[in-house]
């Protein structure tokens, strides 16, 4: 089974793991997606395993650390190749984790030389001389400068890698991607020539990915968003096919709980508010004070699942988080409402939840470590970047196993909520 494993992936966030497996499965690898490290390897066959770490935002060892111990057993596994996989928005800030897990995975693979891009045209994340943008604007105007863990108030991102790393950084830009793989191969021998052992890339366009795939087929690393993932299976002569995301027909009650507070987030629960389906807000404070909101919460949800899907949400506006942060603390305030609402996905699973969409890549961490998760299944495509999985835990009593989308807090349109429902449904009949 090991020689089968041509690309080893590591996720620094469970929702940025499911989106960059569904773009593998997309392109026609067969993917298994790992919560954490494996004990063991794995007992089915992939083309490709994405190990997902929740170590975006933990200190710089902890991250380095984790990323090491899945970059040992993927190389255990026989992976041809390594990616490790961010944010299509770079999170992070001056003291890494991006620059520092990829200085680690680089002496831990003898390279020197990787490329970093996290651009995903597809969900509007482009990259531009350097600079990048979400949608129209610049990313430091795009929301994420007010994000409460890792804001983006520089939307350069050779000087915020420079920052984070030892190596120089350089960049191969839209002129010389526009020529193609012999361009680009060209120009790496230029920048490796310089000095130069990080590269950020342009790329506006997913016909800017695949002529960029080709130049990466012998690198040992490769970091990037998810994007790039798209150009990367034809290097192992895979094409897309119809049969890599199907998954078993969908069953149970339906629910919703969000923990991010993004700009898409923010809309995606109004607009279900806004269409009369029920909801309810989690409060910091009385979470702090003692309450016991998780029972609350599954109490409310209780008799309504049968009439629906629920939502569940701490979601909140800048001002509304800074200001509770302000008076819990930043960590604090993160841990206790990630840990309410990951004990509240439990408990709606265990009350018959089967389709269970989570939004924000902390809380999707937090849920599925809750729901004791080890590997999932990927399938269809939602939006850009969100698939449906299917997984097994033990808080599924009858263990048929249930359909989770893990969301990224950026990704999605406005009526994500609705849609992933009636696209499971769609896709079982």
């Amino acid at each position: 089974m090991n020689a089968a494993i041509k690309l080893g992936c590591i996720a620094d966030d469970f929702t940025g793991a499911t989106d960059l497996a569904n773009n593998l499965v997309r392109a026609g690898m067969r993917v298994v997606q790992t919560i954490g490290v494996p004990q063991g390897p794995l007992d089915v066959e992939a083309d490709a395993v994405v190990v997902a770490l929740k170590s975006r935002t933990i200190p710089v060892a902890d991250a380095v650390a984790q990323s090491l111990h899945a970059l040992e057993w993927l190389k255990a596994q026989g992976a041809q190749q390594i990616y490790f996989k961010y944010c299509s928005t770079f999170d992070s800030t001056p003291q890494g984790n991006i620059g520092p897990v990829t200085d680690a995975l680089m002496d831990a693979l003898g390279t020197d030389f990787t490329i970093a891009t996290p651009a995903f045209p597809d969900n509007k994340r482009t990259v531009f001389k350097g600079y990048l943008f979400a949608g129209d604007v610049l990313l430091n105007e795009s929301g994420m400068q007010n994000h409460p863990l890792t804001p983006m108030t520089d939307p350069n991102l050779v000087r915020v890698l420079q920052a984070q790393t030892r190596r120089k950084v350089g960049l191969i830009d839209y002129a010389t991607v526009a020529q193609g793989a012999a361009a680009i191969r060209v120009r790496i021998d230029a920048l490796k020539a310089e000095g130069v052992g990080m590269a950020i890339v342009d790329a506006v366009s997913n016909e800017d990915l695949l002529r960029l795939g080709p130049a990466l087929a012998d690198l040992p690393l490769v970091t990037a968003g998810s994007g790039v993932a798209i150009a990367l299976p034809a290097n192992f002569g895979l094409q897309p096919t119809s049969t890599a995301a199907a998954l078993p027909a969908p069953a149970g009650l339906q629910a919703v709980v969000s923990g991010s507070c993004s700009v898409a987030t923010n809309r995606q629960v109004m607009h279900f508010i806004e269409t009369g389906r029920p909801a309810l807000a989690i409060d910091p404070l009385r979470i702090a004070a003692g309450v016991d909101v998780r029972a609350e919460a599954l109490a409310w949800a209780k008799d309504k699942l049968a009439q629906g899907p629920v939502l569940i949400y701490s979601t909140a506006e800048p001002a509304a988080v800074k200001a509770i942060q302000g008076q819990l603390g930043v960590d604090r305030a993160g841990e206790m409402v990630e840990h309410t609402i990951a004990g509240i996905a439990r408990g709606l699973v265990e009350l018959g939840v089967r389709q269970l969409v989570v939004a924000g890549g902390e809380t999707s961490g937090a849920c599925v470590q809750a729901l004791e998760i080890e590997q999932m299944r990927i399938g269809g495509q939602i939006d850009p970047g969100v698939p449906w999985c299917h997984a097994a835990s033990p808080a599924a009593k009858d263990g048929d196993g249930l359909h989770i989308t893990l969301k990224s807090g950026n990704f999605g349109t406005v009526d994500f909520f609705e849609k992933a429902f009636a696209q499971l449904k769609d896709a079982a009949a």
